[in-house]
């Protein structure tokens, strides 16, 4: 039987070390090659390791949430035969202390004996306990003898908020001194007697901030800190867009998915982007360079049940309508199953973030490090406006915008999501 040690592999470039999501394997357990034995997370993307060998795991390196770096042993197995590992020397038996001798005094000593016939102690007189509050219907009169009422006065008690032991709930001096004391179940104006009692809470729950969501609030604090974040807000009438929607969803091609809002957010990116190139890009603050691209990759912010990840369209720029909706499905799909890879996770050179359903009125997003711009959108809903003079109901969706203001000025950032408008309120422009 030997041990074999296996190191923290390389998982992608650049990649120097990973951070512990999970282990799958603990102390004991046997395992097959290539079985997962341990999922980490990169500045990329989270990878399951899997086992590179038959064997027992002798022993594992690290919690969930500590760091490993590329090339450190991280898992030890015993395996049949030599194994990989060099064989650490024995240890020096060591020899048993010497046993130290009592003294004659603490050799032998007597056992304490119980007198005889002692008598045994008298049993403890039963403790009162207090009667169960009565109910008492909301809007009466609390009962309570002057006397009582004279002390709840000097004490600044409500005795409509005292639970009364008594006859139809009096209230004894009993009930009072409980109250005073926090130990009755109190009404309250809106909670008569005999209502459900709220109950103060001062529990407390330490979740240590690991994986994904270490990596958002680093992510989030970096841009925050380093960024100077301007908000550009605006409305868009979506009424024509969203009748060209449901056209084209009654009469899709077969196999082709239902188009949302997005797709065609994202064909209007591309003209929009091309008509300002330095939205399109990404600032690399270390060395003060803004690099422009010509491609359009667009991330699209999915919350996962593992938190928020960013996959990414590669090359919007080629893609129809269609070929948007359907790849952005494919990624964001894969990174809710949890199965998208490094490529799907990187590269992108602006970011659109949606609420969804949930909607709101507006946001403040953050930018997405080293990009420069991004793009919140909420959900859609009709409103009452002044069209064409006329007040009528429209279909109206809010947009909001951050840009890093270093290097994109509040004009070319307006200019960007005017743009966007433009195409979104006149639909067909989108496909010209």
């Amino acid at each position: 039987m030997g041990k074999f040690e296996f190191k923290m592999p390389d998982i992608g470039e650049g990649v120097v070390e990973g951070e512990i999501v999970e282990w799958m394997v603990a102390v004991g357990d046997t395992v097959k090659e290539d079985d997962p034995i341990l999922s980490v997370m990169t500045d990329k993307a989270t990878v399951e390791i899997p086992s590179p060998c038959d064997g027992t795991v002798a022993s594992i390196v690290g919690d969930a949430g500590d760091i490993l770096p590329v090339g450190g042993v991280c898992i030890v197995f015993d395996v049949e035969g030599e194994g990989n590992a060099s064989q650490a020397p024995e240890p020096a038996e060591e020899k048993p202390a010497a046993k130290k001798e009592k003294p004659a005094a603490e050799e032998e000593k007597p056992e304490p004996v119980a007198e005889a016939n002692q008598p045994e102690p008298a049993s403890a007189p039963p403790v009162a306990t207090a009667a169960a509050p009565v109910a008492r219907a909301a809007g009466t009169k609390a009962l309570a003898s002057p006397a009582v009422r004279q002390r709840a006065r000097a004490a600044n008690v409500d005795l409509q908020l005292v639970a009364g032991s008594g006859p139809a709930g009096r209230i004894s001096h009993a009930d009072l001194d409980r109250h005073i004391a926090g130990g009755a179940s109190a009404a309250t104006p809106s909670m008569p007697m005999g209502g459900v009692a709220k109950v103060a809470r001062n529990g407390t729950e330490d979740i240590k901030v690991i994986g994904l969501r270490r990596k958002i609030a680093d992510g989030m604090m970096s841009s925050y800190s380093t960024i100077p974040h301007f908000s550009y807000f605006e409305e868009v009438d979506v009424t024509e867009l969203e009748a060209l929607r449901q056209h084209l969803n009654a009469t899709r091609p077969e196999g082709a998915p239902k188009l949302t809002y997005l797709p065609f957010i994202m064909q209007a990116l591309v003209k929009a982007l091309a008509q300002r190139p330095e939205c399109n890009a990404v600032y690399d603050d270390d060395v003060g360079v803004v690099t422009r691209h010509e491609a359009i990759n667009l991330g699209i912010a999915t919350q996962t049940d593992r938190g928020l990840y960013v996959p990414v369209v590669m090359h919007v720029e080629a893609m129809d309508i269609w070929q948007s909706a359907a790849e952005m499905m494919r990624v964001t799909q894969a990174t809710r199953d949890g199965k998208a890879g490094v490529d799907d996770l990187s590269g992108s050179t602006f970011t659109i973030t949606s609420l969804g359903r949930l909607g709101g009125l507006g946001a403040t997003p953050i930018i997405n490090k080293p990009e420069v711009g991004i793009l919140g959108v909420h959900n859609a809903k009709d409103r009452a406006v002044v069209h064409n003079g006329q007040v009528v109901v429209r279909r109206i969706m809010n947009l909001s915008s951050s840009w890093d203001h270093r290097v994109v000025d509040g004009h070319d950032g307006a200019s960007l999501v005017q743009l966007v408008k433009s195409y979104l309120e006149h639909p067909a422009t989108i496909f010209m």
